[in-house]
Parts: C-alpha cells; sequence; structure tokens
C-alpha cells in the first residue's frame, strides 16, 4: 500500500512505499519457530526475500526451525483455521 504525502508549501506529494520491517533482533519473536506457507520458505530459500509468519513476523529464515519451540500466536491462529477432515468435500 502506498500513500500520498503532501510537500510543503508546493501542493505536490510524494508517492512513499512502505518497508517492512525484518527482524534481525533477539526479541520474543526471534525464540519461536514461526508457521509460514510451504511455498513461501522455498522461495525465500532461493531470492532472499522476507516471509511472513501467520503471527505476522517478517523475517529471513536461517535458522533450523526444530531448535525452537513453536511460537504460541502461531499456532493458536493456525489451530483456529477450519482445517478440511476426513470425508469433507471441497467446496
Amino acid at each position: 500500500m502506498s500513500t500520498l504525502e503532501p510537500e510543503r508549501g508546493l501542493g505536490t506529494g510524494t508517492l512513499v512505499e512502505p518497508v517492512p520491517q525484518v527482524s534481525h533482533g533477539d526479541g520474543d519473536h526471534e525464540r519461536y519457530a514461526h508457521y509460514v506457507q510451504k511455498d513461501k520458505i522455498m522461495e525465500s530459500a532461493l531470492s532472499g526475500t522476507p516471509v511472513v509468519a501467520l503471527c505476522g513476523k517478517v523475517w529471513v529464515p536461517g535458522r533450523d526451525p526444530k531448535k525452537y519451540p513453536v511460537c504460541p500466536m502461531c499456532k493458536e491462529i493456525f489451530e483456529g483455521i477450519d482445517q478440511p477432515k476426513d470425508g469433507d468435500k471441497d467446496k
């Protein structure tokens, strides 16, 4: 999404593209393994583009997720997604 911010006194504007906040710190999000779409993980591995977890964390994966507990927010969101059950037909 882009926003238009007018310059002062000129009556024109500047198009500002938002930049995703890529995490490189050691905050709480760094202590967890996060849920991301599998195809996005492969794409990130090939191109180096950031991925977005279910909880909203944006980062470029580089660590072994098996070494960390699952993010509680990602887990809660994932469990709330309607999963197809045996015998259910796709609509």
